[in-house]
C-alpha cells in the first residue's frame, strides 16, 4: 500500500543540486520538468536520525557501513517530495497559491484518488470583474474560471489552513512561474577585516508556505514484520511533526510541518 505524507514548508528550504552553473547554487530538480523537488535520500537520511534506538533504526531504514559491516534493507521506503501548492506574489491579492493540471494529476494517480482535473484558469477567489496581478503577468478577468470543488485538490488539515486563494495555470506557465518565485539569497565571504573577500554567489531555495508531499510504505523485506514497522513509523513522525530537511539548519532554513494524509 503506498502511503503520503504531507510537508509544510516554515521556512526556505535548499537541497543541493547536482551542478552549480557560474555563480549560482541551484537546488535538486526533477530532470524532465526542472521543478524543485526533495530527493527521497534527503527525507529518509533526516528520519533516519531522529530514530536513537539502533536496532529500531536498522528495522525502519536499514544499515550502513558506518554501523554495520554489511549492508541491509529496512522495512521502510521513502518517495521523493513533489510540489503540490507553490505561493507567488500578488499585487492584488497578496498571495496565490498556483498549482498545474501535471502537478494535481501527480498528486491524484499517487494517492489512487480519481477525479475530474479542474481546466486551466480556475481560480477560487475572483468576482466580478477583477483581474488577477501576478509577479510579471497579469490574468485578465475573462480567463478566469470559477472553481467550487477546489477544497478537493487542498488538505482541509490545520496546517495547510493558509492556502485559501488558489489558481491552476497551464504546465508550462506554472512551471515558468514556478521558477521566478524561488528565493535567491546573496551570500558574501567576508575577511578578518570585514571586507569582502572574492566574489558572491546566489543560494535557490523552495519558498516558505509550499506545500508538497512524499509517498511511503513498507518493502517486501518487512514480510511479517510490515504491520509492525508501519506502526513504528507513524509513531516516529507523531514524534517529530517538526522537521529539518536540506542545509542551512544554522539559518533557519528547512524547517517543515509534516503530518500523515488521510486516506
Amino acid at each position: 500500500m503506498i502511503n503520503s505524507i504531507y510537508l509544510y514548508l516554515l521556512s526556505p528550504l535548499h537541497t543541493g543540486g547536482a551542478t552549480q552553473e557560474g555563480n549560482l547554487l541551484g537546488i535538486a530538480r526533477e530532470s524532465h520538468t526542472n521543478l524543485p523537488y526533495i530527493p527521497s535520500s534527503t527525507i529518509r537520511g533526516r528520519l533516519r536520525a531522529s530514530v536513537a534506538d539502533r536496532g529500531k533504526r536498522f528495522k525502519l531504514f536499514g544499515t550502513d557501513l558506518k554501523e554495520s559491516q554489511q549492508l541491509e534493507q529496512g522495512d521502510i521506503w521513502i518517495g521523493d517530495a513533489s510540489i503540490l501548492w507553490l505561493p507567488v506574489p500578488s499585487l492584488s491579492h497578496s498571495v496565490i497559491w498556483i498549482s498545474c493540471p501535471m502537478l494535481l494529476r501527480r498528486w491524484l494517480n499517487l494517492n489512487g484518488n480519481i477525479s475530474v482535473l479542474p481546466d486551466e484558469y480556475s481560480c477560487n477567489f475572483i468576482k466580478g470583474k477583477s483581474n488577477i496581478y501576478l509577479k510579471d503577468a497579469i490574468l485578465k478577468a475573462d480567463q478566469l474560471k470559477p472553481w467550487q470543488d477546489w477544497k478537493k485538490f487542498v488538505p482541509q488539515t490545520p496546517e495547510s489552513s493558509a492556502i485559501n486563494r488558489v489558481l491552476i495555470l497551464p504546465d508550462q506557465h506554472c512551471a515558468t512561474l514556478i521558477q521566478m518565485s524561488l528565493w535567491r539569497q546573496v551570500k558574501i565571504k567576508l575577511d578578518e577585516h570585514k571586507s569582502v573577500e572574492g566574489g558572491f554567489r546566489y543560494e535557490e531555495a523552495i519558498p516558505p508556505d509550499t506545500l508538497m508531499y512524499f509517498s511511503w510504505g513498507t518493502t517486501s523485506q518487512a514480510n511479517g514484520s510490515a504491520q509492525q514497522s508501519s506502526a513504528d513509523f507513524k509513531a516516529l513522525l507523531a514524534e517529530n511533526q517538526i522537521l529539518q530537511i536540506g542545509g542551512q539548519e544554522s539559518l533557519g532554513r528547512g524547517f517543515v510541518q509534516q503530518w500523515l494524509a488521510a486516506h
